[in-house]
Order: structure tokens, then sequence, then C-alpha cells
């Protein structure tokens, strides 16, 4: 099961309207799962066995920023394939195989 989430406070945040630290310590707890993933600049990737235990990784994470605000935003997409695993780079891999065959 791969997730794509972003989460952000609101109701506070630094002089300059950074969420940079809060979205630090939501990146903290996903790096410290030990479940393969990827930080972007909009949106952290995780991979997991099933449903309970990514979603177990999503909800601490979230519970990380609330300290930095008033609310908490978190925006998810799930790509749940049951007996699929690896494919966090998977997925990338194959998309560019597809690109430089169409290229070749």
């Amino acid at each position: 099961m791969l997730v794509a989430f972003s989460v952000a406070p609101s109701g506070q945040s630094g002089s300059d309207g950074s969420v940079h630290e809060a979205v630090a310590a939501a990146v903290k707890v996903v790096r410290d799962s030990g479940l393969p993933n990827r930080t972007s600049s909009m949106f952290t990737e995780i991979e997991g066995p099933d449903w309970d235990t990514v979603m177990d990784v999503v909800k601490r994470a979230t519970e990380a920023v609330a300290p930095f605000g008033s609310r908490v935003s978190l925006v998810l997409k799930a790509d749940i394939r049951p007996g699929y695993s690896g494919e966090l780079d998977g997925k990338v891999e194959r998309l560019e195989r597809a690109i430089d065959d169409a290229a070749a």
C-alpha cells in the first residue's frame, strides 16, 4: 500500500508563514517508522504492508504537527494494491522505462 500525504498546521506559523518546523516533525515520525518513504517539496510518500500499518504512521505524523497550530490540515492519496510491494520505486522505474521506450 502506498500513501502520499501532506500535513500542515494552521492558526500559527513562523513569522514568514513557513511551516517547515512542523513538517520536519511529521517527516521525522515517518522516517523513524522504518517503512520505505520519500519526501518531496509537496508530499511525503510511504509504503507499508497494509492499511493499519501505514495509517498508524500517518496518524502519528499528524499528531506531531498538532502542537504547531490550532488546527491541522491533512491531504491524503492512497494506492491500495494487495499483494504488491516495492512499488514506491517500482512505479517510477516502470514510468521511466516507458518514457525511454517512447523516445527510442
